[in-house]
């Protein structure tokens, strides 16, 4: 349960110096946009990086506005209303989108975790609680990761000016209201970062969809990492391991030997095709003041699987936005999601996007994933749209940790059966496509039943040699005597 909320000083007081410059000029407007930092189970407090106002909407209307108040009734005798009179007005899947957008290029220890509604004090009193917490239940739901029970609502008003905070239940939509104070945050942040090489193999099943056979390979890379020991700087990590303050620290991780191999796996029943799945997937993680050095290796982690998903996610995305009918103008994400496993001839490859790190501020990066085709303007782009950065990035301050991107194997079941392929090539092309057996397989049934009669009447002769020399040497015998 979060009792506490610590916000960055620098930051925020800087942004909100922003927002109060920007209401010099009537009327007043409404905002709304992300909270950035750290929920943490084994912690009361929330750690508050970063505020991102989310951007207007494709048809350019903000997210966020004043919702007038009804006019009174020509009978009543109340005042008319005024603007401070109105409620607050949400784009609820539209900000969703943007805490999807955002959730992916962020890294280990930060994620979503509430909203801010920059708007005066009547309006926020004027809108109602369940419409607050609609919002923030869109937001908690828009991407995958750990599942908390609590968000986070700042409400900064301009009239009066000051900074209120307050948590939300997601499932009940309660507030309630919880202490904020100031610290410097950033300053004191520590790095962790790791490469993961991985490689899984998987048998795939009739008309499985390329998701459902991606997502199952990502599920046993997640139980192969969250099994791993870690080493930091070298040294085996332990609860009570002693590190420096100075970074950036260097994590390995050491994965268990398989032991056994799952049921389902060992059976080749229905089975279609194999999905090999290798590539390497370089993570960064980044600890707070005041937490264990267990919540950086287990953000680490969290890390790795997050960014395969993220990567899945594009490549889906990039299929369902493609227009192309003809096969020639597809899109390599539009060819590998309509691929069919029992239909396969050859083994298909696909690439999977690669990971960059751009920088964001005080020292932190943020990421984004790049198609075969796309350069790291692509990347700094998408970024601007969802993410303000504190200087233009430069192509030289732009890390490229992924030199060569995960790859992806699909091989259709004769790939895994030794000999089918050679013994198909002089086929007729249906019966090549099809891995029916022909006139061949009539010439081995052959060379089989030739070399068994073989066998028999090597066996005979044995059987009479050993009868005739049984004769002679009873007969031998019989005249000795």
């Amino acid at each position: 349960m979060v009792k506490a909320v610590v916000g960055d000083e620098a930051h925020l007081k800087a942004f909100e110096e922003a927002l109060s410059s920007s209401s010099s000029s009537p009327p007043p407007q409404a905002q709304v946009g992300l909270v950035v930092g750290k929920l943490s189970a084994s912690s009361d407090r929330a750690l508050v990086y970063s505020l991102l106002p989310t951007p207007p909407t494709e048809a350019a209307a903000p997210a966020c506005s004043l919702r007038a108040a009804p006019k009174p009734k020509p009978s009543s005798k109340g005042k008319a209303p005024t603007s401070s009179d109105a409620s607050l007005e949400f784009d609820v899947d539209w900000i969703a989108e943007h805490a999807r957008q955002v959730s992916r290029m962020l890294l280990g220890g930060m994620s979503v975790i509430g909203i801010y509604v920059w708007a005066s004090e009547a309006s926020f009193k004027a809108t109602s609680p369940a419409v607050l917490s609609q919002v923030i239940r869109a937001v908690s739901q828009a991407w995958y990761g750990r599942a908390f029970t609590e968000r986070l609502l700042i409400h900064i008003s301009y009239s009066p000016r000051r900074l209120a905070c307050r948590i939300c239940e997601v499932s009940s939509g309660s507030l309630r209201p919880c202490d904020f104070k100031y610290s410097k945050l950033l300053p004191s942040l520590q790095t962790f970062r790791c490469t993961y090489d991985f490689e899984i193999r998987l048998t795939s099943v009739q008309a499985e969809l390329f998701k459902k056979a991606i997502l199952k390979a990502i599920n046993h890379l997640t139980e192969e990492v969250q099994n791993a020991r870690a080493l930091i700087d070298g040294h085996l990590f332990s609860e009570d391991i002693k590190i420096s303050t100075e970074g950036p620290h260097q994590v390995d991780f050491l994965v268990p030997f398989k032991n056994a191999v799952p049921v389902e796996e060992c059976s080749l029943e229905g089975v279609a095709g194999l999905l090999r799945f290798t590539g390497s997937v370089s993570a960064l993680a980044y600890l707070g003041p005041k937490e264990s050095i267990s919540e950086a290796i287990s953000d680490l982690k969290a890390d790795i699987i997050t960014s395969l998903r993220s990567r899945l996610d594009i490549i889906l995305d990039d299929a369902d936005d493609g227009s192309a009918a003809n096969e020639l103008d597809q899109s390599p994400s539009q060819k590998v999601t309509q691929v069919v496993f029992h239909e396969l001839r050859e083994p298909y490859n696909f690439l999977f996007p690669r990971r960059v790190l751009i920088p964001w501020f005080s020292g932190a990066y943020i990421c984004d994933y790049l198609q075969q085709s796309e350069t790291t303007e692509d990347a700094v782009d998408r970024c601007k749209e969802v993410i303000p950065l504190e200087t233009a990035a430069e192509s030289s301050s732009i890390l490229e940790p992924e030199r060569a991107a995960a790859c992806g194997t699909l091989e259709s079941f004769w790939d895994m059966v030794p000999g089918a392929r050679s013994g198909a090539r002089d086929r007729s092309s249906r019966l090549k496509d099809s891995g029916c057996t022909g006139q061949d397989d009539d010439d081995k049934s052959q060379r089989r039943q030739g070399g068994v009669n073989l066998n028999i009447l090597a066996a005979l002769f044995a059987l009479l040699v050993a009868l005739i020399a049984g004769f002679v040497f009873t007969f031998s015998a019989g005249s000795n005597t």
